[in-house]
């Protein structure tokens, strides 16, 4: 019994991550030296957008890593601002022996990643965005795993956006499942609100636990690949997939 379980178990967990492979979702052959950073045209232009604009993005890490997870980041833009701001973090910055987080005011906020096109997790735009964009600013200068970084099972770029989302709930945002990392807490933390801040996480550093939210539905993580049932959206959440329901497939994470 017990060698039938440790077969079916992982075949289970692969699952995911196998189909999204087979779907040609992910190129596990492209050489990072050969990706573009170009935009993705989701980005209001500023040049004719005057209002605060505050964007969550994410795209399919590279090479076999994108069959399991995504990097996110965050973009704001400050009214009548004429650049976007983006936060989040570079693992290989700790090389350098500089701070994981990584604050950028060049460039555009919706660039491929390593030719992964993203996708938008949230947007919000106009009245009281400002004063978010002050306490999201404020969340990334407290952010307490600068000199931290591991893909799996974190601190990474998903634990930094969603330390983000918990500091600032009024994003509502919605980690897909493919976020490896989103779920990552500090030895001596265990139970903590989902990113949305509509429901509650028990997680054990990561590998282990239960979300429940309005947002998020419900969600187990096992070995830091989360599976469960969306009821917002009426859609599974799947290790590899993301969120997949009625006539959607998000391909981009979203």
């Amino acid at each position: 019994m017990m060698w039938k379980l440790a077969l079916i178990v992982p075949a289970i967990i692969l699952a995911g991550p196998l189909a999204a492979i087979a779907l040609g979702l992910v190129d596990v052959t492209r050489p990072w030296y050969v990706g573009h950073r170009e935009p993705a045209g989701l980005a209001p232009d500023p040049a004719t957008t005057s209002e605060a604009v505050v964007q969550v993005y994410a795209a399919r890490t590279l090479g076999w890593r994108g069959a399991f997870g995504l990097h996110t980041w965050i973009a704001t833009k400050r009214e009548n601002a004429e650049h976007y701001t983006v936060h989040h973090v570079l693992g290989w910055n700790l090389r350098r022996g500089g701070s994981v987080v990584s604050t950028s005011r060049s460039g555009p906020p919706d660039f491929l990643w390593f030719d992964a096109r993203p996708g938008v997790l949230a947007e919000l735009r106009g009245d009281g965005v400002e004063e978010l964009i002050d306490r999201i600013e404020a969340a990334v200068a407290s952010y307490p795993y600068t000199d931290r970084y591991s893909a799996w099972p974190g601190p990474n770029s998903n634990t930094f956006v969603a330390w983000i989302a918990r500091e600032v709930p009024q994003l509502g945002l919605d980690l897909p499942p493919t976020a490896i990392g989103k779920d990552w807490l500090p030895p001596g933390r265990y139970l903590v609100p989902t990113p949305s801040g509509t429901g509650w996480q028990l997680s054990f550093h990561g590998v282990l636990g239960v979300a429940v939210g309005r947002s998020e539905g419900i969600e187990i993580n096992l070995l830091g690949l989360n599976a469960g049932f969306d009821l917002d959206d009426f859609a599974l959440r799947l290790p590899g997939l993301g969120r997949v329901g009625p006539g959607r497939l998000a391909l981009d994470g979203t």
